[in-house]
């Protein structure tokens, strides 16, 4: 079983109430100015809202989450295998680098974070809270056994006879 070190739901289902609710604080406005309270129409309003809302979570929750776990980083559809993950500090990101999840850049309201990988690429990767996502990030390439520098340390012993 792996262990989870960072993960973002891109939204929560919570979201899917927020019709009902708008439709219950109509139906209030109407008994509250005293007229006819439509109760049939209010309910299909927030049956309604709540229909429309379902898919929007379900597609948000697909494509805007994801999770760092000891054994893969997943972002959106797409899963790249813990092992693959070589480094995440000081990674530049060059132009046209590829968005991991699938899509053709970094979605809205999200920032990027460059990750080298062990075949020597450079991707994008992306979250609300950047410097979580790097920290998870590190602790795999640390848990992995990924270099945590890319110069060996000179041997002090090296040269002597």
């Amino acid at each position: 079983m792996s262990e989870r070190l960072y993960a973002e739901s891109g939204v929560s289902w919570g979201a899917v109430v927020w019709g009902p609710v708008f439709a219950l604080l109509g139906a209030l406005a109407e008994l509250a100015t005293g007229g006819p309270v439509h109760v049939v129409g209010w309910l299909a309003v927030g049956f309604g809202l709540c229909l429309i809302t379902v898919p929007w979570v379900y597609a948000r929750r697909r494509f805007l989450s994801l999770e760092v776990t000891t054994a893969e980083l997943r972002q959106g559809r797409e899963k790249v295998p813990a092992a693959q993950v070589s480094s995440v500090t000081d990674v530049g990101a060059p132009v046209g680098a590829r968005v991991l999840g699938g899509g053709w850049s970094v979605p809205r309201k999200y920032d990027s974070l460059p990750v080298k990988l062990a075949d020597g690429t450079v991707v994008l990767a992306w979250a609300k809270d950047v410097e979580a996502l790097r920290d998870a990030l590190d602790r795999l390439v640390r848990v992995t056994g990924g270099p945590a520098d890319e110069t060996p340390a000179p041997d002090s012993r090296e040269g002597r006879e």
